[in-house]
């Protein structure tokens, strides 16, 4: 919106990557759906351990409840213990991002900040994740890697079960994942 009135955002997802060339521990990507429309959005995570007695879990942009059910899962899928710290999250650029295909990518970022080791540049990680820690499919994900595609990313994490229904988009390339101990092995081993 200007004071001319509202002017077209040609690449929106552009708008939430802005300040993405230094990649960082904590940091993932994920094409997220405003409506119909795909948009990569970065999520951010602080993990550090707590200065107080109880941990703290802040959420901004993301549902805190999903981030406690994630950090839950993630100790008992892969025995790390986060009880003795704080746990920060965030969707850069004041985005909202509250559909269960964003799991995958929120994970990563904690589990990448958790390591101190950032994630391989130029990816994407789309996917639900189950209580029991697999990886479940998520709809519309061709559109979403056409978009990951179109900005310029190279690898797409994606659930195994989405793989059948993705037609190969040039210049990036489809890594399935079934569980989250693979995906732990597959980035940080």
């Amino acid at each position: 919106m200007t004071s001319r009135g509202l002017i077209a955002a040609a690449n929106p997802s552009s708008l939430f990557l802005l300040e993405r060339e230094k990649i960082s521990a904590g940091s993932a990507v994920v094409c997220a759906l405003e409506g119909t429309r795909p948009l990569l959005v970065e999520v951010q995570a602080l993990v550090v351990a707590t200065q107080y007695g109880t941990a703290r879990r802040v959420a901004t942009g993301v549902d805190y409840n999903r981030i406690s059910v994630l950090v839950a899962m993630l100790e008992k899928q892969l025995g790390i213990q986060m009880a003795g710290c704080d746990i920060f999250v965030n969707a850069a650029g004041g985005l909202e991002i509250d559909e269960p295909g964003s799991d995958l990518a929120i994970f990563a970022a904690i589990l990448s900040s958790f390591r101190n080791r950032p994630l391989p540049s130029h990816t994407v990680l789309l996917g639900e994740l189950s209580l029991a820690g697999d990886v479940r499919p998520i709809g519309q994900v061709h559109l979403r890697v056409r978009e990951a595609a179109a900005m310029g990313f190279r690898k797409c994490i994606l659930p195994a079960g989405n793989l059948p229904l993705v037609d190969p988009v040039e210049g990036i390339e489809l890594v399935p994942m079934n569980t989250v101990s693979e995906i732990s092995e597959l980035l940080f081993t």
